[in-house]
């Protein structure tokens, strides 16, 4: 019997750096009433304040839901009324130098220009990952979907990325970002640590998820044999969501 739904965040809660809508709080806390909820998301905690925990309109369960920003490098659960910080994977400085020095590398090698207009950073120090959002942190929903639909792009980047980062993790999520943290330190971590602190055995998880393609953030969920489901958008995510509930 499945115990705890593991979710990824943006293109599956929520479309990118967007709040939930209603309709996607109102399944969620449902969920919670009955099943444990764990989100893995690129986003740092900051983000999960502005897109998801604001959009929850019920705070009765959240004993039942775990938190891993940043791919998982960093964990934080609730107790005594406040989410506490249970782990952080903090990048050093030498470690946070050499990977900006590694996108500037990249960017000379592949001749990448960046957009003309850009919302917000490009680069972004999240302390336990380093975040690349090739529009900018702010950038329009719909600029973002159209930039790198097949991930063509990014998977240019990323390839010349490991030639320069062989001891980290470099990986695509969202839309339009390309997240790196140290090496082993990614989703299928969050995973283990779930079973490790939770003591929820891998068979009793689900992953839903829209980048468990090759290189995504989300594949490394499917080397943990969790179950996992490739979702397209945050409608399918309430048609899994429905099914769990026995909504059909």
């Amino acid at each position: 019997m499945t115990k705890l739904i593991v979710f990824d965040m943006d293109g599956t809660l929520a479309e990118s750096k967007q709040p939930m809508d209603e309709e996607m709080s109102n399944l969620l806390n449902e969920l919670l009433k009955t099943k444990k909820v764990a989100v893995i998301s690129g986003g740092k905690y900051g983000q999960y304040e502005k897109q998801f925990l604001g959009s929850l309109n019920q705070k009765a369960n959240l004993h039942n839901l775990y938190l891993f920003p940043t791919c998982s490098t960093s964990f934080y659960r609730y107790s005594k009324n406040k989410w506490n910080c249970i782990y952080s994977l903090d990048l050093t400085k030498e470690e946070k130098e050499k990977i900006l020095n590694a996108f500037e590398k990249t960017f000379k090698e592949t001749n990448y220009k960046h957009p003309e207009t850009l919302y917000g950073q490009v680069l972004e120090d999240r302390q336990t990952q380093i975040t690349m959002s090739a529009l900018g942190q702010n950038a329009p929903v719909e600029l973002k979907k159209e930039w790198d639909p097949n991930q063509e792009k990014r998977r240019k980047l990323k390839s010349a990325l490991d030639k320069y980062l062989p001891d980290f993790e470099v990986r695509m999520g969202g839309t339009t970002s390309i997240d790196v943290s140290r090496k082993g330190i990614d989703k299928a971590y969050g995973i283990n640590k779930i079973e490790e602190i939770l003591g929820i055995k891998k068979p009793e998880m689900i992953f839903i998820g829209d980048a468990l393609y090759e290189g995504g953030n989300d594949y490394p969920v499917i080397s943990t044999g969790v179950k996992c489901i490739k979702i397209n958008s945050p409608e399918d995510t309430k048609r899994e969501i429905r099914k769990i509930l026995g909504q059909f």
